[in-house]
């Protein structure tokens, strides 16, 4: 009769992994058999346990350890692991404590050793171990969804072991959430530096001027620091406001007149007034000169100041040539130099960026903008895939009919992309059924490609404002407290003062 073989005591019995023919055989009289889930495998260990029965086991016989067994205490908690079958993973952590004879190098790759008890000390997470333990008597890595990613690959880079010996599906979902994890730990550093003012109150000390410098940055970069501060944050927003209807309501014609042109000229040299000192003031309270340069913010406060110095330069060159130096004011627009001058004026319609520095809508906005960059390019390439197919489309369908607008592909660009817009000026339609067909299904085209990226942008709008001013209400609180500490201290302090100078208070 065939001899009834023993199975293998585990949590997953009935996992196949591998050629595990060894499993279900007669036990040979050299072989040591350890169940994976019995309670003697794995004891709760506390430096405290049994404090008053040490001395009844001093009395009793010593302590015996199988000398087939790998006693492991992680974290005080101890496990038993075989050693042929710790020796089965030569290159992990365990294997290599199983394998070496040497007791130096064992003692390297444990944490401490107990010579009494034969046990291996790790300061790890016994929590975590458990799966190591599994992963030991099974071959398969379990990967549970609670764990922490990193905590996780941090624990399996210690003991040597590599994910591949998890089960793909898991693999695949643990890779994901580590991705994600890694991700959003990404962004939320992009975001406190996004929030982190360029320079700090700490740098000014020891340097020339430093309190100087630190009293002028609070003004210029700290709105939270004094009123002196909230009020120069609004007059910035104020005359950037001022400055963009002033550069507006130069363009109407009734303010072309020589009083309303002169009340423009002087409204813009007040406001480049301003906004030069305040670039001047954060140029002197800068810590780094070439850090100051890189700064965006920075580099929108000098495009906002610079049109109005280079339009008085071109005003005021002289070539020599006065005849043409006041035919120049009369054919500006037919000009050279007068098309670059209207160029720079143009570019006083930047000074708006300036709203960014005390906007958290704008400044999120932006980060949203360097964070989706790749949706945004993958939205143009769809647009201009469909810009270039229907318009084709279209002029294929269309160029035979008399009097068509569709004469050739470029001319039908424009048609494509207003109705790709879902805009539809209708300055040109086509007169055909196959065109109208085209038409119809530019036109669904454009309403699938305008309705993909508006919740991911949306979403990711939301969420990195509602970060931000979390932050920004956060640094309210905290200068307010501080304020309101030091204003206590002032008080105590002269109080303290008071009491000393009049004798009468001691009595």
């Amino acid at each position: 009769m065939r001899q009834v073989g023993m199975r293998r005591a585990s949590v997953s019995a009935s996992l196949r992994t591998g050629d595990r023919c060894g499993c279900c055989r007669a036990l040979a009289e050299g072989d040591v058999h350890i169940p994976f889930a019995q309670d003697s495998l794995v004891k709760q260990w506390s430096s405290m346990q049994n404090v008053i029965d040490r001395s009844q086991e001093k009395s009793k016989t010593p302590i015996q350890r199988n000398k087939y067994l790998l006693n492991i205490n992680v974290g005080g908690k101890l496990f038993q692991i075989a050693y042929k079958v710790a020796a089965r993973y030569p290159i992990t952590r365990l294997g290599k404590l199983a394998l070496y004879t040497d007791p130096m190098k064992k003692l390297q790759l444990c944490d401490d050793y107990s010579v009494q008890k034969n046990e291996y000390f790790f300061d790890r997470d016994p929590s975590i171990f458990h799966y190591i333990f599994h992963f030991y008597r099974s071959g398969v890595l379990w990967i549970m969804d609670e764990m922490c990613p990193s905590n996780f690959v941090e624990e399996i880079e210690y003991w040597g072991i590599h994910l591949k010996y998890s089960q793909h599906c898991c693999r695949i979902l643990f890779e994901e959430k580590r991705d994600e994890v890694s991700e959003y730990l990404k962004i939320q550093k992009e975001l406190e530096a996004e929030l982190e003012p360029l320079d700090s109150v700490e740098q000014f000390e020891g340097k020339f001027l430093g309190w100087f410098r630190k009293m002028i940055w609070n003004l210029i970069e700290n709105p939270y620091s004094s009123v002196a501060a909230k009020i120069i944050a609004v007059m910035s927003s104020f005359f950037v406001l001022i400055s963009i209807v002033g550069m507006t309501l130069s363009t109407v014609e009734e303010m072309k007149h020589k009083t309303g042109k002169m009340w423009m000229e002087q409204l813009e040299m007040i406001c480049a007034i301003f906004f030069t000192s305040e670039y001047l003031m954060r140029l002197i309270s800068s810590s780094s000169f070439k850090n100051f340069l890189r700064a965006a913010f920075n580099a929108v406060d000098l495009v906002a100041i610079l049109p109005f110095y280079i339009q008085i330069l071109f005003e005021n060159l002289e070539d020599g040539d006065m005849l043409y130096h006041e035919e120049l004011h009369k054919v500006e627009n037919v000009s050279k130099l007068g098309k670059v001058l209207k160029l720079i004026k143009l570019m006083r319609i930047f000074r708006i960026l300036k709203l960014a520095r005390h906007s958290t809508g704008l400044r999120a906005f932006g980060f949203t903008m360097r964070q989706c960059y790749q949706q945004v390019c993958c939205l143009f390439l769809f647009i201009a895939m469909g810009v270039f197919t229907f318009s084709a489309l279209m002029h294929s369908v269309e160029h035979d009919v008399p009097g068509t607008n569709f004469t050739s592909i470029p001319y039908t660009w424009w048609w494509a992309a207003v109705s790709l817009s879902t805009v539809g000026y209708g300055d040109t339609v086509p007169d055909t059924v196959l065109g109208r067909m085209v038409a119809f299904a530019c036109i669904s085209f454009g309403i699938i490609l305008d309705g993909m990226p508006i919740s991911v942008l949306y979403n990711k709008f939301s969420d990195y404002y509602a970060k931000l001013k979390a932050h920004e209400n956060e640094i309210s609180r905290s200068l307010k407290l501080s304020r309101r500490i030091c204003l206590k201290k002032r008080v105590l302090q002269k109080l303290s003062e008071c009491c000393g100078a009049n004798p009468r208070c001691h009595h």
